[in-house]
């Protein structure tokens, strides 16, 4: 295999203000550790980008950093950076991502992008506190308000006692439904965080009734649980203490793919209805949500739009379903629950400004309560119905119209592919085999791919080169083979031998009929694209499930050495 010296890609910007890095090396500044912290403090807007792979990303990284893997910038920059002129700092932990993710930032137009100076190194150096895990501010702001609202809590061998004696008690899971569906409690019903207080009193009418709240961890059980105390349900209302970590570190048995959620139990009253929304609007103006009214919304939005100064994100936080039946214009899906708990990935711009919508006047409430405690300027759209959803789709559909140019590529077809595999016989050794390269998800990569394909990571693309067999072709694929567009020229700068890319990816292949495999079976790169949680799953040692509870029981005590969190509780 021939292998040329590598160079950055030369793709036609779609903006302004680009730079042919083809031909030149663009400098880009460093701000400091001293600088960010700043700018953290004094609530300007700045997008601190962690650019290596989730893995290596959890394992240590400042408190506001987000997560934006060098990767999938293509993909994942215009959604999450909305705004060209934001202050993008840029870090690794010198592995050499940094500049170019920086490179290929500026390419797709971002005009204010600069280095950490240092890294991750530097700012550990220069006294920067470093948190672990993912979600790490979510995390902390729910630990912080256990500690000053004490919020009521009841141990898992407490619960399992009350289930046992078929007391009065309704089990409540805050989760997404494919967590619940992996794992849950015991009688455990799915009713994602920002549907607790609007669907509460369906699910327990009798004021006697005790709710208690889980979720895999502690924080969304926290803030489930304080979402409903701060609500004033009349029930009385427990935390199921340390989620289904705690459950089973005491020997209890979980229940696994159940189905039952709360759109199971009816449709919510007049009476309920109107009791959710007076409630939440009380907690939102504690909170010191602003609000504006859907009459002048339109035009309030479209300046907000039009302001170079400030980033707006604007999301719904009703189910992913009820989003895509339709939804306002411009505004993505974020289930208020999900976006409480990873708002460092739905908005990584801090400092910026969140417009929330739905159609109940409760659940956008209780979510901007929480992003309002956690230091977000955030507004609640009043009056927004169905005739006002005008727009549907889902995330993925509506982002098309904001991806980058796709690069032109040399395609073959799922049968023209089966064809080469077929004629790659041995005789045809020297001059090399057809190497597929697979750049979905590791996930997705065990779950299933083409056999013989061979996972590979953009972001570790030349050492994945070296781990291959020798290729009389390159054919490149994922799910939809959108990424590994976008990966072709990457890999072009790296060698002669033809670059090839598998019309509709891997799911045109599966729609072939095509066999497939699954499993570890050709790794190229480390699986290293995605932190294994330890409350996922039910496999998990009883060590690390033990030292992720120690981890956020101490983060409390993080958030005051690092100082810049700005979180307040009501």
């Amino acid at each position: 295999m021939t292998r040329l010296t590598p160079s950055p890609s030369t793709n036609t910007p779609n903006v302004p203000h680009s730079v042919d890095v083809s031909s030149s090396q663009p400098i880009f500044e460093t701000i400091s550790y001293q600088q960010c912290r700043t700018a953290l403090l004094q609530r300007k807007e700045i997008a601190l980008l962690d650019v290596r792979e989730e893995a290596p990303f959890a394992e240590a990284h400042p408190l506001f950093a987000a997560n934006m893997s060098l990767s999938r910038i293509e993909l994942d920059s215009a959604a999450r950076i909305p705004r060209l002129d934001t202050l993008i700092v840029v870090y690794d932990d010198g592995e050499g991502l940094a500049r170019n993710a920086a490179q290929r930032l500026q390419q797709l137009g971002y005009r204010n992008i600069k280095l950490l100076d240092g890294g991750l190194a530097g700012w550990r150096s220069a006294g920067g506190e470093i948190f672990r895990d993912v979600n790490a501010p979510s995390k902390a702001f729910g630990e912080l308000v256990d500690v000053q609202r004490h919020t009521p809590s009841l141990s898992a061998p407490e619960v399992q006692a009350l289930l046992n004696a078929n007391a009065d008690v309704v089990v409540l899971d805050a989760r997404r439904f494919d967590e619940y569906n992996t794992m849950s409690i015991p009688t455990g019903i799915s009713v994602p965080g920002a549907e607790l207080v609007l669907r509460v009193q369906q699910l327990a009418p009798r004021p006697e009734t005790r709710v208690i709240v889980n979720c895999a961890g502690r924080t969304r059980s926290i803030i489930g649980t304080q979402s409903l105390v701060n609500a004033g349900i009349p029930n009385p209302v427990s935390a199921l203490r340390n989620g289904t970590i705690g459950w089973t570190l005491a020997g209890q048995t979980l229940d696994t793919r159940k189905t039952r959620q709360f759109a199971d139990s009816g449709s919510l009253s007049p009476e309920d209805h109107a009791q959710a929304q007076r409630a939440a609007r009380k907690v939102a103006d504690k909170a010191r949500v602003s609000r504006v009214s859907l009459q002048d919304e339109s035009q309030t939005l479209i300046e907000w739009k039009k302001d170079n100064t400030r980033t707006t994100y604007r999301f719904d936080v009703r189910t992913p379903e009820e989003y895509a039946a339709g939804h306002l214009p411009d505004f993505r899906s974020a289930p208020g629950g999900q976006l409480v708990q990873e708002t460092d990935h739905a908005a990584p711009v801090r400092g910026a400004r969140i417009v929330l919508s739905d159609d109940d006047g409760v659940r956008a409430n209780m979510t901007a309560s929480w992003l309002a405690q956690m230091g977000w300027e955030v507004f609640v759209i009043d009056g927004a119905g169905p005739q006002d959803f005008t727009q549907q789709g889902t995330n993925a559909d509506n982002d098309q119209a904001f991806l980058p140019p796709v690069p032109t590529a040399n395609s073959v077809t799922a049968q023209g592919l089966a064809a080469w595999l077929e004629n790659d016989l041995p005789s045809n050794a020297a001059e090399g085999e057809t190497v597929i390269l697979d750049f979905t998800s590791s996930a997705n990569y065990v779950k299933h791919h083409i056999p013989g394909a061979w996972f590979a990571l953009r972001s570790q693309l030349a050492a994945a080169l070296d781990n291959v067999p020798p290729a009389c072709r390159y054919v490149l694929t994922c799910g939809t083979s959108l990424l590994a567009r976008y990966i072709l020229k990457d890999l072009q700068a790296l060698t002669t031998t033809p670059v090839w890319l598998l019309e509709g990816g891997t799911s045109a292949w599966i729609a072939a009929g095509l066999p497939q495999e699954s499993g570890e079976s050709a790794l190229a790169s480390p699986r290293i694209d995605r932190y294994r949680r330890p409350y996922e799953g039910t496999d998990n040692p009883a060590a690390a499930m033990q030292a992720y509870l120690d981890w956020e029981y101490g983060l409390v005590d993080q958030l005051a050495l690092d100082g810049t969190h700005g979180f307040f509780v009501i």
